[in-house]
């Protein structure tokens, strides 16, 4: 079964076209054919291709880490696992560094992340969890 983390961004700005929404849709445990945007002759994803043909499409992206939660980690802070302290499933993500999430909120976006985290403390950085 595929692992789906799902980071829900909603905009809150004066001017509602100024500043995007932002959908990012982070799954795990499987290879870019196993969506229809990227191509899969496997699998129908007529939901997530709709919102890719909408959006943006990481076509040239890569994983510094195939371990659930320091991939999350790497994801959130955008440092190596060997700078943001989480190495494996067993580590913390410490609740003082800089996050993504952090940096919208700071910029007036309402935060939240729907499925699973896998960081061990609460998630923080996020208006709703």
């Amino acid at each position: 079964m595929v692992s789906v983390l799902l980071a829900l961004v909603m905009a809150l700005a004066t001017e509602p076209s100024s500043r995007p929404n932002i959908l990012l849709i982070y799954s795990d445990d499987h290879s870019a054919e196993a969506v229809g945007a990227y191509g899969s002759r496997i699998n129908e994803t007529p939901h997530l291709d709709s919102l890719a043909s909408e959006g943006m499409v990481f076509e040239n992206a890569f994983c510094t880490n195939g371990i659930c939660a320091p991939a999350r980690a790497v994801v959130l802070t955008g440092v190596h696992s060997h700078l943001n302290g989480v190495r494996d499933n067993g580590g913390r993500l410490d609740q003082e560094r800089m996050t993504f999430p952090r940096l919208l909120q700071a910029n007036g976006y309402n935060t939240a992340i729907i499925g699973k985290w896998h960081l061990k403390d609460n998630p923080v950085g996020f208006d709703h969890w």
